[in-house]
């Protein structure tokens, strides 16, 4: 068939893990995420592959996440998480007689007790086992993505830090997959000239850029972004199709916005008292949200109107059967003008689904159940598609600096908030390469004793600088709400560097150097020059 489409879900959340406090918001992230989009995205995968449908989607799990999803500790907070918000939903049920919602407290009972099963003795909380069980099978694609999701265009002025992100990222999906990737997931969709290279060099044959990356460049193609383009080194680049991916998106116009879907603000953990949620929230009594939502979006007046399933399940289906048709007309109406081989791609953080649109996840396993009944298109990677449609054939470009983040391009992680991270993370950046090409240099004059100190020294260097270029530190910074916890991440990132490099030329007689390996087991063995002069 040479119609095709393909739905790339990228998963991310930043390095949260704190285990030295018993429970903490931001760690909630991962667990909620889990439960409200992981969870359920992964089995209605299954659930379709058991029942014979043929369908292949794209998947991107960051570095980050793959490393907290296999830790140990942070799994068993996982189930601990089940556990407290079963305890609270079992009180909802109970105060059903007052709250009028008492049935639909009884469904999310059933629907947490289900996931938790699924979790717990069915997958013994290895995602990632599934996630290679399902990429074994031919139904998913993997890709590799930057070791902490850093926005490589602004990595650029030190270029030794942009491809330092892309190498640890290849070498967590090695640990994780066992095999190299074909696929990167760029951050933000974010791209600017000579990270094309970087990425070839690196073994890489394609990631996706934003449409106006594409259509915005020099040598650009009326066919873009329907066909890949192609890098002078060989790169295929790939254009998110702003009209397909917007039908979903859409802040405005996308299909989440239906009123018959749960509204997402209406949420048990923002609304009940203090008292009464205290044993969910912990000892900082911190307001986070739950996932118990009785509302709908839609509105009688001032007042929201309850929640009704089958209501939302109808329009489900009415948006899947708009979505496929929409796709085929598409996708008809190119091949009609003369452009061989369409492909729509469809890129999307996953978190849209499951947990901002509570529907997103049954759209997505009936949009693939529906399209594998179609005979004008059908569900493909961006890696199958390059196996039938090689990269030769298509037009050479070089996408300009896009993302897609508000603008268009990088404004969200410039702004009077977050523009200091920047020149802190630069310094340090020519620091480290600095010392590591010198000691490179002259590591023939130390004894073996100083050499395994100093190249400790630069891994722990290496870590710090990566975790502190997490994009997500600028972002949570412009949110009042989110500031302070995003500027101590980097502030301690930064400060740990530090004193690590205070350590380089000195010994460690009080183990100052296992206590802070220990503290963020992540990239552990990264090696020790992975920021070596970029010729």
């Amino acid at each position: 068939m040479s119609r095709q489409v393909a739905i790339v879900l990228h998963a991310h959340i930043p390095w949260v893990r704190h285990p030295e406090v018993a429970h903490c918001l931001e760690e909630d992230w991962l667990h909620s995420g889990i439960l409200e989009t992981y969870l359920p995205l992964l089995d209605s995968l299954v659930r379709l592959r058991s029942g014979k449908v043929p369908f292949q989607v794209t998947l991107n799990f960051s570095p980050t996440l793959l490393a907290m999803l296999e830790d140990r500790i942070l799994r068993q907070r996982t189930v601990a998480y089940f556990d407290r918000l079963l305890r609270l939903t079992r009180d909802e049920i109970k105060r059903g007689d007052i709250s009028g919602h008492g049935d639909l407290a009884e469904r999310y009972e059933e629907r947490i007790e289900r996931f938790r099963t699924l979790y717990l003795d069915s997958w013994e909380g290895d995602l990632v086992g599934v996630l290679k069980d399902l990429r074994q099978s031919g139904h998913v694609e993997l890709t590799a993505s930057a070791a902490t999701h850093g926005l490589l265009p602004l990595l650029m002025r030190s270029p030794e830090a942009a491809r330092a992100q892309i190498r640890a990222g290849i070498r967590q999906f090695v640990k994780s997959f066992g095999s190299m990737p074909r696929g990167f997931w760029l951050p933000e969709c974010a791209y600017a000239p000579s990270l094309g290279r970087m990425l070839r060099e690196e073994g890489l044959d394609w990631t996706i850029v934003e449409e106006h990356g594409l259509s915005n460049a020099h040598h650009s193609s009326s066919a873009f972004p329907f066909v890949p383009g192609q890098t002078a080194d060989g790169l295929a680049i790939f254009g998110r199709d702003q009209e397909s991916s917007g039908e979903i998106w859409s802040a405005d116009d996308g299909y989440p916005g239906d009123p018959r879907y749960r509204d997402f603000f209406r949420d048990v953990g923002l609304e009940a008292p203090d008292e009464y949620l205290a044993n969910f929230l912990g000892e900082s009594g911190e307001r986070q949200l739950t996932g118990l939502k009785y509302f709908r979006s839609e509105r009688q007046g001032p007042d929201s109107l309850p929640y009704d399933p089958a209501l939302a399940s109808a329009a489900v289906m009415e948006h899947t059967k708009h979505f496929i048709n929409r796709r085929g007309a598409q996708l008809a109406s190119h091949e009609g003008d003369g452009l061989a081989n369409p492909i729509s791609v469809c890129a999307f953080d996953s978190d849209l689904f499951g947990h901002w649109w509570f529907e997103g996840t049954e759209f997505l396993g009936r949009l693939f159940y529906e399209g594998s009944r179609r005979s004008d298109f059908r569900f493909m990677t961006p890696g199958g598609y390059l196996a039938r449609h090689p990269v030769g054939e298509y037009p050479l470009v070089e996408p300009v600096s896009s993302s897609w983040g508000e603008g268009g391009y990088f404004e969200t992680w410039t702004t009077p908030e977050n523009n200091w991270v920047h020149e802190e993370i630069h310094r340090r950046s020519d620091q480290l390469v600095r010392f590591v090409n010198l000691f490179e240099e002259n590591r023939d004059e130390f004894d073996e004793t100083v050499i395994a100190h100093r190249e400790q020294c630069i891994r722990l260097m290496t870590r710090e600088l990566l975790l502190a270029q997490s994009s997500d530190w600028p972002f949570l910074m412009k949110n009042p709400a989110s500031r302070e916890y995003a500027t101590e991440r980097t502030h301690d990132h930064l400060a740990t560097f530090d004193q690590i490099w205070s350590l380089t030329t000195r010994s460690d007689p009080n183990g100052e150097l296992d206590k802070i390996l220990n503290h963020h087991p992540f990239l552990t063995d990264v090696p020790w020059n992975l920021f070596d002069r970029v010729n």
